[in-house]
């Protein structure tokens, strides 16, 4: 989140660009560019008054943020897609703002979506979070923050964004950050790794067991982890603990992993950048860790994971009243931010085949 005397600063500055275009200063804004102005031509495409205020609101926030100029083109690549870089109060589902976030998933109130100076701040946290963001090919690091069913629009509204971004971007161009990993939150590892403490939001509980023609998986660590979860089912759940008679939900994860002859990291926070990043759930494989946000979460800092077993099963340390337990990965399909994979195969293989 952007600190708020931050926040503070990017509002002001905005405010004295709209007062000056208002006085046509030449110091400010032509009168075309602020609210109540007339639609403007930027490189190839025409913009209107709303859709320039907007933008030039995103490309501040990535200048007061020190963040390259890179990451203001994505932004606003992807805002053109989601909204046309209109701050709309409506959208997919529950979906509002200029990037179409959705307070279902983690990304904020309803009226701080509505606020673009934290709708943008919220897209750069997440984008961040994706490691090689900025040299990702055009559209790929758009849909790693959005995860939207249409990937293939990001990538064509680069060209108009960069065009926007020389408008009105101010100073030198910044350096990448050295690492997504500088934006994940700490957590105070003497009390526990899973952030939700257990209010997973999964959807119902699937008590059904085990289908008749469950295989485990055959890659050697991948087995032991999945037979790990397998064997802790009913096991309580308790924050902070990694077995071997309770768990919280990264507790296990390490816990699974460690049986496994892998190590992986304590929390959910840090879990998100262990092994590889899976693009889809059509590509999941047994032994993967799913995050979704959870009560405490958000898109780019996920709160909870389980782990998928194979045959659309996900087991996972739920709550206090349920433990460890087995669920339908249809009940985690809409929730899942990130998927990784520890061990095993290349992404989209089946390591059964």
């Amino acid at each position: 989140m952007i600190p708020a005397l931050l926040v503070g600063a990017v509002l002001l500055s905005m405010t004295s660009v709209f007062a000056a275009a208002a006085s046509c200063s030449p110091s400010g804004l032509s009168a075309g560019y602020g609210p109540g102005g007339v639609t403007q031509q930027v490189g190839d495409h025409p913009f209107t008054a709303e859709q320039l205020t907007n933008a030039q609101i995103i490309v501040a926030v990535a200048v007061g943020r020190k963040l390259p100029e890179r990451a203001a083109v994505l932004a606003l690549a992807t805002s053109m897609v989601e909204s046309e870089l209109r701050n709309v109060a409506y959208g997919d589902r529950d979906s509002l703002g200029l990037f179409q976030q959705r307070p279902s998933m983690g990304w904020g109130s309803p009226a701080q979506l509505l606020d673009p100076v934290y709708a943008a701040g919220k897209f750069y946290d997440a984008l961040l979070a994706v490691p090689g963001w900025h040299t990702k090919p055009p559209g790929e690091a758009e849909q790693a923050v959005q995860r939207s069913e249409f990937p293939e629009r990001y990538g064509p509204r680069e060209p108009a964004a960069a065009a926007l971004t020389a408008k009105y971007w101010r100073g030198p161009n910044n350096p990448v950050p050295s690492s997504g990993a500088d934006v994940v939150l700490p957590v105070d590892l003497a009390f526990g790794g899973c952030p939700d403490k257990g209010a997973g939001e999964l959807g119902e509980v699937d008590p059904k067991k085990l289908p008749a023609d469950f295989a485990l998986p055959t890659q050697p660590q991948q087995r032991a982890a999945v037979t790990y979860v397998l064997a802790k089912l009913g096991r309580p759940y308790v924050w902070g603990a990694t077995g071997p008679d309770s768990f919280d939900c990264s507790g296990l994860m390490m816990a699974a992993w460690a049986h496994a002859g892998v190590k992986i990291s304590r929390t959910t926070y840090t879990q998100m950048y262990d092994g590889v990043a899976v693009g889809s759930l059509a590509k999941v494989q047994p032994g993967d860790m799913l995050f979704i946000p959870g009560s405490d979460g958000t898109a780019a800092r996920p709160g909870h994971v389980g782990m998928y077993i194979g045959h659309g099963y996900v087991v996972d340390a739920y709550d206090t009243d349920h433990g460890v337990i087995l669920t339908n990965l249809k009940s985690w399909e809409s929730k899942v931010v990130a998927i990784r994979r520890v061990v095993g195969g290349q992404v989209g293989e089946d390591p059964r085949s």
